[in-house]
This record gives C-alpha cells, structure tokens and sequence, in this order.
C-alpha cells in the first residue's frame, strides 16, 4: 500500500486530504492518498488526524490496506488506533498482517482489548498470536513468524510441488526461500532449497535434498543472542526450535534489526527519563504528563541533594565569587565522562563482552582511562582559571577538582549499569540519575573543600 520508493508527489496538503476523504467516507481517494506516500510519510499524516478519523480511516480502507497502514505506523501506535476500534473491526484488520506483526500490536494493547479482539480474529490467527505472546517480545518466540513452509521428511518433491500449487493464493503472502524439513514429531531435521525442488525429479524424497542439521536457535533465545548469530551467519532467516527441537516458527534477518533498532530507540528514552521506555505525542497528556513527572519529580530531590553541599561552603562561595563560574563546568565536564563510561558498559553488555559480576575489573579500566582524561581537562581548566584571575592557587583548586571528579564519574558511570543489571533493574532507566547525582555532590564537594583549604592563598 505506501510506496517507499520514488512516487509521484501527492498534489496539496497530504494531511488534508486524507482528512478530506475521511469526512466525505470516500475509500477510493484515502486508499490513493496513502499509496501515493512512503510509509513514514503515512504514518505522519495519519498521526495529524483526530482519533475519531482515524478510527473512520482504518474502517473505511479495505482491512488488506488498512493492515499495511498498521504495520507502517510505531507499534505503540497502532496498539492505540486498535484499541479505539470495535473488536470485530480491530480482529479484521489483524487477521491480514503477519504473525509476528500480530503479536506486536496485541501485546500492547490493554488485557481487555486484547482479549475482545483475540476472540474476534480467526481461530488459526489468534492461535498463533496467543502462541507468540507467551514469549518475551525480544526474544525468538517474540519475533518469529509464522509463516514458512514446513514437510515431513518422507514426502517427496511432488508433493512439495503439488502443495505450492494447492496454497499458492496463501503462499504468496510468504517470504519463501527456504522450506523447512521435520519428522514425524516435529523435530526439525533438515532445510530445503526451493531451487533444488524445482530441479530435482519428482519422486525423489525432500530427505535426499535437504541440508541436514541446519542452524538453528532457542525460542527463548536472547535479541542479543540472535544479534550476534545474525552477525556470525548472513542468512535471510533461521528457525526457531523448542527444549525437544520441535520447530515452532522462524526468525527473519529483518526483524532482528528492526527489534535492536526499537531497543536501542527504548533505552535512550529511558536514559533521559521517559518511563516506559516510550512516548508518542498521540499518547493521552495525562499519561505523557505521569510518565515524565515519575522521573522529573525524583531528579529534582538528588538535585536539592546535590545543591546541599553548597550550602554546607557558602562561607567559601562568598569569599571567593570566581568560584561559582567553575562549579557548573567541574559538574558538567564530569558528567559528560561519566556518560560515556554509562555508554559504553551498556554496549558490552548488550554484546555480552562483560557480566554484572566483573564490576572490579570494569573499575580498574575507568579508572584509569578516567586518570589520564581527568590530568588533561584538569591542567586545561586550571590553567584557564590562572590566566583569567592570576592566582595559580584557583587554578589548582579548580583543576585538581576536575580531575579527581574526572576519575569518580568514569568509574561510577562503568559500573553502575552492571550494579543494576546485577541486581535485575535497567540500567539504561537508573543509571543518568545515579551519575548526575553523584558526580554533581563530588564536583561541588571537591572543588568547595578545595577552596575552603586553600582560602589564605584565594583571597590574599
């Protein structure tokens, strides 16, 4: 339905015309319209729409074009266009998208709702999208589909030939390269190029042609499990097996990189403190508002914290004002290292290159890659500090804070998310606030005990 190739530009305000084709329940010129744009194009127009016309839109498309306008929206997205529809209606268009797809928008959705449109959609269709809920969403059993072809091991290439011209209206819809090859319990035990169906003679058996003990991985396998057997292995899919190596569904190439692609969209969410780990501007205010708030409201009682240990010096601050211009740039600077030491835990253990239990040796590469970056910003900012008041004793204040501090925030920001994956939190949702805290109260307590130290040698 949306083209995401080069198409002729929709002549006006796509938004209004589609808004327009909507009021006058015109299907023909909506289904147009929306051909017409790529689907991030679609999606944004859909997006300007009231929920009321949206809701008429998706009921006026036919549900196979409807179904594409879904899958080319945020899952979040659609969960709530979903949720906005009578179940009936809702269960129509679901039927038309793939398992995997299915699962997605289900499993957003209220229980309510998606227990109203389970009951509603074809019994072989909710079958499969209650199987595929059961797993984590990033996990193999959450991204497989299941869609792909599958024969006993003692039929024959007539018989493959035979079934794909039965089902070819059904197949059609399939990402078919492959066929998949069990026994008679549904042990996987081969997979079977579709070429060398097509070459072989008929009455041979597929157990002649398959590769025998194919790849494979664990329903419950890991996204970044599969990240890395992806990375190993170019392959278009894999299969997906069970504790007995039954064969349960398959996993594309694509959807594992559509799935770290949303995960890693997730985590930044939540390191800057949008709970849930999602947020659309379609959202509900009050829910936008709440999920905000949630972390607003915490950051801002670590920040009366951190602003505490001014007060403790401001006898100091008084004495010498030059002070209050580093205090902000020890606390930012810090952080700004800190962060990349944040950044980079969580890529090693999103690759599995490290585990929560090696948080000593963790300490030992910040601190010392923290040392050397803390020597150079701390003489870079002292020195500033010495040319611009001529007193060489603020800028060692200044400049040995920042370098102390320097080294706390790289190995705070190391091992904190592995604290935290330790201890079975996200670290992507605890770990910015942990730091900034941190790393605020050791800036400001380092540079003012400093000054206080140093106070004959600031104000003579």
């Amino acid at each position: 339905m949306m083209n995401d190739t080069a198409t002729p530009p929709v002549s006006g305000d796509p938004i209004e015309q589609l808004r327009e084709a909507v009021l006058l329940n015109d299907a023909r010129r909506a289904a147009e319209v929306l051909r017409a744009l790529s689907s991030a194009e679609a999606a944004r127009a859909v997006s300007r729409l009231s929920e009321e016309e949206q809701s008429r839109l998706l009921t006026l498309l036919p549900d196979e074009e409807a179904a594409d306008l879904i899958e080319a929206v945020p899952e979040a997205f659609a969960a709530q266009m979903m949720e906005h529809l009578a179940p009936d209606d809702a269960a129509a268009i679901l039927n038309e998208m793939d398992s995997d797809e299915q699962a997605d928008v289900i499993g957003r959705m209220s229980d309510a709702s998606a227990a109203a449109v389970l009951d509603e959609m074809e019994p072989e269709e909710a079958a499969d999208a209650r199987r595929l809920l059961q797993y984590p969403s990033d996990s193999a059993g959450g991204l497989m589909i299941s869609e792909y072809l599958t024969y006993t091991d003692d039929q024959t290439v007539d018989d493959v030939l035979q079934d794909i011209r039965n089902n070819a209206e059904k197949y059609r819809e399939y990402d078919v390269q492959y066929a998949y090859v069990v026994d008679r319990t549904g042990r996987l035990v081969g997979v079977l190029r579709l070429r060398d169906v097509l070459l072989a003679p008929p009455g041979k058996p597929v157990s002649a042609l398959m590769v025998s003990e194919p790849l494979s991985v664990h329903v419950l396998s890991s996204l970044d499990d599969l990240e890395r057997f992806f990375q190993r292995h170019p392959l278009f899919g894999v299969p997906v097996v069970d504790d007995e190596g039954r064969l349960v569904g398959v996993v594309r190439q694509q959807d594992v990189e559509q799935a770290a692609e949303e995960r890693a969209s997730r985590s930044l969410l939540k390191f800057t403190g949008i709970l849930g780990g999602e947020e659309l501007r379609t959202m509900p205010l009050r829910l936008r508002s709440i999920r905000r708030l949630s972390w607003l409201s915490i950051n801002i009682v670590l920040n009366i914290v951190a602003a505490s240990v001014i007060a403790m010096y401001q006898d100091t601050l008084a004495s010498v004002i030059a002070l209050a211009v580093f205090l902000p740039i020890v606390s930012d600077m810090s952080g700004c290292s800190g962060n990349q030491a944040v950044a980079v835990s969580m890529r090693e253990l999103a690759l599995g290159l490290i585990r929560p239990g090696e948080v000593w040796r963790v300490l030992y590469k910040e601190a010392t890659v923290g040392l050397i970056n803390g020597l150079v910003l701390g003489m870079l900012l002292g020195g500033v500090a010495f040319l611009w008041k001529g007193n060489p004793a603020l800028g060692i204040v200044v400049g040995g804070a920042l370098a102390l501090n320097t080294v706390v925030a790289a190995c705070i920001g190391g091992t904190v998310p592995l604290l935290l994956r330790g201890l079975g939190q996200d670290p992507a949702l605890a770990s910015g606030p942990i730091l900034t805290t941190i790393t605020d109260m050791c800036g400001f307590f380092l540079v003012l005990t400093f000054a206080s130290a140093a106070l004959p040698w600031l104000t003579g």
